[in-house]
């Protein structure tokens, strides 16, 4: 598959292990910070797997869309719940 966008060009280089790393950082450091920083950082991933989600959409099978968008439910209702506590 060839693409002439250039964000899918950069998305396809990012090492996967450095994705995973980076993600659960922000996730671990989201979910123990207090408050609203938590919650920044949360929503920081929430927004970028709504993107990856909504730029890989087309390609991906039912079930991954499926358990994608339970994440990103999920992920959204810690950011609420931890900018209200």
């Amino acid at each position: 598959m060839t693409t002439s966008d250039p964000f899918l060009r950069r998305l396809a280089k990012v090492n996967p292990t450095t994705a995973f790393i980076t993600a659960l950082a922000l996730l671990l450091a989201g979910l123990f910070l207090p408050g609203v920083i938590g919650a920044l950082l949360l929503g920081l991933l929430a927004a970028g797997l709504a993107a990856l989600t909504f730029t890989t959409w087309p390609v991906q099978s039912p079930i991954t869309r499926l358990v994608r968008v339970i994440l990103l439910t999920l992920l959204i209702v810690a950011v609420v719940s931890k900018a209200m506590a």
